[in-house]
């Protein structure tokens, strides 16, 4: 049987690794705090005293938070004898440092493939997710990739690619998330329900996950418990600045976001909640608040 490891059992880590555990496969999970992995061992999961000995899996998937956690967990972990082995970093962390991942775990004798996903926890849960794939020796682990999602798109042989069109997608989120921010906020002045302007939305020219999910949470103001933090959406958000550096484009709209969040993680409560809340920074201004310093180009 082939051993399959897990290191990083957050929200979307543990959903993942469950899903693993409960289709019968033989895994061994790590994280840094002890609970999730009582949880998963409890459903047949076996633990690991470290990260390293996770790796020494056939095959190893980690999901963490970002690059500093992706550095200090896995450059430190990857043995110098990685031979037929193959290391699936699932999480959204920058095209630079998968970079530095590939090149560690290639040098190390080892496959390294990036597979971000799309979803959130409870997607993740139920084996809907979308996976971003980029890598050699993808089809060795499809498979197991399906088993924690519905689609697996190949997106090129150099990994990285991968974690840049993530960036490029949550980039077309954030987007979605200020536009119904926006619509809200003048709909609501109007006296139009909220919820009805939303479902109008999403039942007319707007269908899809981004409208119909976030388009009810900003109706409602469901922004807690967060499905994903705003921290992390002001993270990802400098993932796609970095991207459009890399591709020597300067977008438009991009320091109107990084305004928008910024004001957001500014806010005491906002800070704590779904992403999905930067509508409330739209909710909240007026005609006579100081313009953005938008649309000036990025340095």
């Amino acid at each position: 049987m082939t051993s399959i490891g897990f290191v990083g059992l957050g929200s979307m880590g543990g959903a993942m690794a469950a899903r693993l555990v409960d289709a019968g496969h033989h895994v061994t999970v790590w994280n840094r705090s002890p609970g999730p992995v009582a949880t998963l061992v409890h459903r047949g999961a076996y633990a690991a005293a470290t990260p390293e000995e996770v790796l020494k899996a056939d095959i190893s998937f980690s999901m963490l938070a970002n690059d500093a956690a992706a550095d200090a967990v896995l450059i430190p972990s990857t043995s110098a004898d990685g031979a037929h082995r193959t290391h699936v970093m699932m999480a959204s962390i920058s095209p630079s440092t998968a970079d530095v991942l590939d090149r560690r775990f290639t040098d190390a004798g080892s496959t390294y493939i990036s597979a971000p996903v799309l979803g959130r926890p409870d997607v993740a849960a139920a084996g809907n997710l979308n996976i971003l794939a980029a890598g050699p020796s993808i089809d060795s682990v499809e498979p197991l990739l399906l088993e924690m999602g519905k689609r697996v798109w190949r997106l090129g042989d150099k990994p990285s690619i991968a974690n840049a069109v993530k960036a490029i997608v949550n980039y077309n989120i954030i987007h979605a998330l200020q536009a119904i921010g926006e619509s809200v906020t003048m709909t609501e002045r109007l006296g139009v329900s909220p919820e009805l302007f939303t479902e109008l939305l999403s039942s007319t020219l707007f269908g899809g996950v981004a409208y119909t999910g976030y388009g009810n949470l900003i109706a409602q103001r469901r922004y807690m418990p967060p499905g994903f933090h705003m921290s992390l959406g002001r993270k990802d958000l400098d993932l796609a600045q970095q991207v459009a550096s890399s591709v020597d484009f300067a977008p438009a709209t991009m320091p109107v976001l990084i305004e928008v969040l910024d004001a957001a993680l500014a806010d005491p409560e906002l800070a704590q909640s779904d992403w999905s809340a930067i509508a409330e920074v739209s909710r909240r201004s007026h005609a006579s608040s100081p313009p953005p310093q938008s649309l000036k180009p990025l340095p």
